[in-house]
């Protein structure tokens, strides 16, 4: 049954005797987009998974909401259902309302017009809603106008006379003067029972209710402001007439301004009365619903993770969800996919039985025969058919055996109050009611490397131990998972000293993120910490020293590099760092970036020597106080510096060891 503002006020009525004789009731939504800004990453915590749905979800429109209730009737058994489609829209019932904006995704809007979505039904009869504060704030500003307009009546005319007013610019006086003119005509009159005033701006009008008041007796004449069906607003005069006339006029202006709100609350009450009923509420997928009807129709949501979980318990106390249900191994091990539409069908064959619910009443339900998936009411409906399968199902497992499995069983304890995560890999759920599920990311680390690098670059670098999964953060960074989890101390020996790439533990980073440290270095003007800073504490607090065997061979390599030539050492380093990258062009002329650590010895040194020199005055050849000539220091230093070049470039071939 399709829900707009024609038909809400009587399904309004309808739900009130129809919610508290469900059984349950099962919810889905559709949206004008899914998900803007940063992407969940398949290791993000549930309070990250939460931070990045607030912050890149919540501009788009709930436009769609499905509501079905099911009934339980225990001398036939068998269930019965009611659904009802709800057309959603913020339209600005009341001129203090909010005038929402939002945001669409051209994907979405394309995928709910390929499903027959109507649109023009959403704009033109969509019902609008209100969050409990705007809702507050509307009804006290509405309470204070009647307050205001009380005082005026009660008072005896004159008595403003000495109050403020608005001087008449010269361009307005004929327009005031010609109003006025054509209410004295009016009231001399009999017919007719209306006049309408020409149209002007809001300046003129507030001139027009300024002049007319201290004009006119208040008790012989009403001005008031409408709002036409071409939504023009024009000013209305009307004859007072006797004083019970006057009340009934009065209290009917005050009934459609208060109706008038509650129709600006709308779909807000359909959201009061589920979570009054205290009835267990069932979704496939159900957070994004959750997160929406929150938002839009009670609180903003909170930026606090914990103070999200107390609310939408507060909200819906009893929640399932299909999707983690499904996702449970006893469930999971025989469904292929839990998408809703391949769930329903693995739940309709052996070993299952698929439930059937009739509608109690024609046009107010669905069957399975006409399928309408991605219309909010029918996949509610479906939600509802596959949670009764799954928890009967349960109960034909037990010893002995328990039919039906209503929604108070115990039985479904263990699956109420957790809203299943989607893409995040080993932290599936949310846990309303208590802690979120603590797993251990040991095998995960966290990679920086050059933009230039892909999939394959990162495969080669962890392929020494084993398979590994991918998740892209950037185009510069990475969580990478190890397949073999026992193989994570050895990546942290062998993986974590290099200047073309960071490695540290996921623990590790998460630290880094949790701490939101500030880089104190000059060239980071204080924002996030640089690389140069993530390698120092990579280097300090989480390296492990290499194993004998690295060592060995780096000091071989070393004795090595010494002996060769420097325009062989480069076109062999060059070599190295294309094929480590796999790509044998690209990157073979790359400019390797100075390490930080070089440049301050390099400072250090020449500020050294400059002191030196100045100590001189001015002469080079200094004598120091063993007796060493300056120039023999200068050309021993030279020597050194030679032998840390070569280390450095020894060092760039050491960190390419893995290819």
């Amino acid at each position: 049954m399709d829900v707009t503002r024609g038909n809400f006020r009587e399904v309004i009525l309808e739900l009130e005797r129809v919610i508290p004789a469900a059984q349950f009731l099962a919810i889905d939504g559709e949206f004008t987009g899914l998900r803007a800004g940063q992407d969940v990453n398949a290791f993000d915590t549930p309070s990250q998974y939460y931070s990045k749905l607030r912050s890149g979800s919540m501009g788009f429109l709930l436009v769609q909401f499905g509501l079905c209730a099911f009934s339980y009737d225990k001398e036939n058994d068998k269930y019965m259902h009611r659904a009802y489609n709800f057309y959603i829209f913020p339209k600005q019932q009341v001129p203090s309302s909010p005038d929402q904006r939002f945001l669409c995704q051209s994907s979405s809007i394309d995928f709910l017009a390929s499903q027959g979505f109507d649109f023009n039904k959403l704009f033109t009869e969509g019902i609008s809603y209100l969050t409990q504060p705007e809702e507050q704030k509307l009804r006290d500003h509405l309470e204070e106008k009647h307050k205001s307009c009380s005082n005026t009546n009660s008072s005896s005319p004159g008595t403003e006379e000495n109050s403020y007013s608005i001087p008449i610019p010269d361009e307005y006086v004929s327009a005031v003067e010609d109003a006025c003119s054509r209410i004295e005509a009016f009231l001399a009159s009999s017919e007719p029972e209306e006049l309408e005033l020409d149209r002007c701006n809001a300046f003129v009008r507030k001139l027009i209710f300024q002049t007319v008041h201290h004009r006119f007796d208040s008790n012989a004449v009403q001005l008031e402001s409408r709002v036409t069906e071409g939504r023009n607003r024009v000013l209305v005069v009307t004859r007072c007439g006797s004083p019970e006339e006057r009340k009934k006029r009065e209290k009917e202006k005050r009934d459609k301004e208060l109706q008038d709100l509650e129709d600006a609350v709308g779909f807000s009450l359909v959201l009061k009365k589920i979570s009054q009923s205290g009835k267990l509420i069932i979704g496939h997928n159900m957070l994004l619903d959750v997160c929406h009807v929150i938002n839009r129709c009670y609180f903003p949501l909170p930026e606090d993770y914990s103070e999200f979980k107390e609310m939408v318990n507060c909200v819906f106390p009893k929640v399932l969800d299909t999707k983690y249900m499904s996702d449970l191994p006893l469930f999971k091990n025989r469904m292929s996919s839990n998408i809703l539409g391949h769930m329903y069908k693995t739940l309709s064959e052996e070993p299952f039985k698929m439930c059937i619910a009739k509608s109690e009443e024609e046009g107010h339900g669905y069957n399975t025969l006409n399928d309408k998936y991605h219309e909010a009411a029918y996949d509610a409906y479906v939600t509802g058919l596959c949670f009764i399968t799954m928890a009967n199902h349960l109960g034909s497992l037990q010893n002995p055996k328990v039919y039906p499995v209503l929604s108070s069983s115990p039985l479904l304890n263990p699956y109420l109050n957790k809203l299943f995560l989607v893409r995040v890999q080993d932290s599936p759920y949310i846990n309303l009611v208590g802690k979120d599920p603590i797993v251990s990311r040991d095998h995960v680390f966290f990679v920086s490397f050059p933009k230039e690098w892909k999939t394959y670059d990162l495969t080669q670098l962890f392929s020494p131990f084993g398979g590994v999964f991918i998740a892209w953060l950037s185009n510069t960074s990475a969580y990478v998972a190890l397949y073999h989890r026992d193989q994570a101390s050895l990546v942290l020996k062998t993986l974590t000293q290099s200047d073309t790439y960071i490695v540290m533990t996921y623990a590790a980073h998460q630290q880094l993120q949790d701490e939101r440290a500030v880089c104190k270095c000059a060239h980071s003007s204080g924002k996030s910490m640089c690389s140069s800073c993530i390698r120092k504490r990579t280097v300090t607090k989480q390296l492990v020293p290499s194993s004998p065997t690295t060592t060995s061979v780096r000091k071989r390599r070393s004795m090595e590099a010494l002996q060769e030539e420097p325009e062989v050492q480069t076109s062999t380093l060059k070599r190295k760092r294309s094929s480590s990258f796999g790509d044998k062009t690209s990157y073979s002329n790359r400019i390797i970036d100075p390490i930080p650590e070089e440049e301050e010895m390099d400072i250090v040194r020449h500020n050294e020597q400059a002191s030196t020199i100045e100590g001189g005055h001015g002469k080079r050849r200094t004598s120091s106080v063993d007796g060493t000539d300056s120039s023999e220091r200068h050309g021993s230093s030279l020597g050194d510096n030679a032998k840390r070049q070569s280390k450095h470039r020894q060092f760039f071939e050491e960190s390419d060891m893995w290819d």
